[in-house]
């Protein structure tokens, strides 16, 4: 039997629960009867090449249970993307503190990581397992039912354009519109996590712009005018990365990070909200405003589903299990099991780290609604068990006074 260290990682953007994640992966390693000492990297993989590592066994017991419920990435993350000049360094590292068991938790491009890490040590005779657990709002990894991040995520988005929709509806006659941005490139699951909001066809939010359908000038804008002659001010929420039709971001930034994914609105570029929201002033003269959060969606504790927590927990604690019982090469992903309308109910899966790395997963289909400026009833089945109930509030019933 296979017998060594472990070392954990966290990589990519941060999410509110990736502690819960490590706090699964460490706990459970610490228990283990093939794990001898559980290491921690520094920023990710570039703790390992630069030999910054901590010894998370060292750690009292409380940090653990604290971290379940702290957000942002407590080893410190990285977008380091290896070279070949890379592996020798880290293969060196690996040997010296005797890391037999790898854990990363991250996106596609972290996968990648762990599957090139581990080939390239056992192709120079050093025998290693290594499991990832799956992380990112993005929601786009392929093989998984959700990402762990996402539901906390889809919460705040959807708790945002519900709270300044209903500002956005009392002070119509000062702003006319507003645009709420999302994160998440080329994939449009947080944006469609807006939709939740809505419980009457009035409420925020109006009009989706999903990544997965080309962006319509014209259609845009009919759509702006339609909804403000019917509601009174125009709610509009978008995704980062959407497009043109023929390709082209509809914010004003080619600022590409080292795996050569667009970085929308950075450097100094402008970002799509703010594009669209000087569209809809040329074209109708409105005053309105537009609300780019960014990380925040990323880590904000104060609105993190419980079921995430639980999920991203046990998508680390999975990950040693599977490491122990010579399982390698994989991802740990979540399985419903629950069809629309029962009580929500999952499993633990894996999906081999190859097919994570070389796919995404774009909003399906049949989620988009067919002119592809609002999201379907199936949509909503899926997303409302993970994000949960939404407040409600009042609103006058407006009776007209007589004199």
């Amino acid at each position: 039997m296979l017998a060594g260290n472990a070392l954990v990682g966290q990589s990519g953007g941060p999410t509110a629960v990736i502690n819960a994640s490590l706090a699964g992966v460490v706990e459970t390693a610490l228990k283990s009867k093939s794990i001898r000492r559980v290491f921690g990297m520094r920023f990710g993989i570039e703790g390992v090449l630069g030999n910054d590592l901590l010894d998370l066994g060292a750690e009292p017991a409380e940090t653990w249970k604290g971290l379940k419920s702290t957000p942002s990435s407590t080893l410190g993350s990285s977008r380091l993307k290896l070279k070949d000049e890379h592996f020798a360094p880290v293969l060196k590292c690996l040997k010296k503190y005797d890391i037999r068991f790898l854990f990363m938790i991250g996106g596609n491009d972290t996968m990648d990581t762990i599957h090139r890490v581990v080939e390239y040590a056992r192709s120079h005779g050093h025998e290693m397992r290594g499991v990832g657990v799956s992380k990112t709002v993005d929601n786009d990894l392929f093989g998984t039912d959700h990402t762990p991040g996402y539901p906390s995520a889809a919460r705040f988005v959807a708790l945002c354009v519900q709270q300044a929709g209903l500002l956005a509806r009392d002070m119509q006659r000062v702003d006319q519109f507003v645009i709420f941005q999302t994160v998440g490139r080329s994939a449009g699951w947080l944006p469609a996590a807006a939709a939740l909001a809505k419980s009457d066809p009035g409420d925020a939010p109006h009009i989706l712009l999903l990544p997965e359908r080309p962006f319509d000038r014209d259609q845009f804008l009919a759509a702006v005018r339609k909804a403000h002659k019917k509601f009174g001010f125009v709610s509009i929420v978008c995704g980062e990365g959407i497009t043109t039709a023929d390709g082209s971001p509809v914010s004003a930034s080619q600022t590409r990070d080292k795996f050569n994914n667009v970085e929308f609105g950075a450097m100094g570029g402008t970002s799509a909200a703010m594009q669209l929201h000087r569209l809809i002033t040329q074209e109708f003269g409105w005053r309105g405003e537009f609300q780019v959060t960014e990380s925040l969606q990323m880590c904000a504790s104060d609105r993190v589903v419980p079921l995430d927590i639980k999920e991203a927990y046990g998508c680390g604690k999975q990950a040693v299990k599977l490491a122990e019982k010579e399982t390698s090469g994989v991802m740990v992903t979540i399985t419903r099991e629950s069809k629309p309308g029962q009580p929500y109910r999952a499993c633990f899966g894996t999906i081999p780290l190859s097919e994570v790395a070389n796919h995404e997963r774009p909003l399906p289909d049949n989620f988009i609604t067919a002119d592809g400026m609002f999201v379907t009833k199936a949509f909503l089945d899926y997303a409302r068990p993970l994000v949960g109930e939404l407040p409600r509030f009042t609103n006058l019933k407006q009776f007209k006074a007589k004199p």
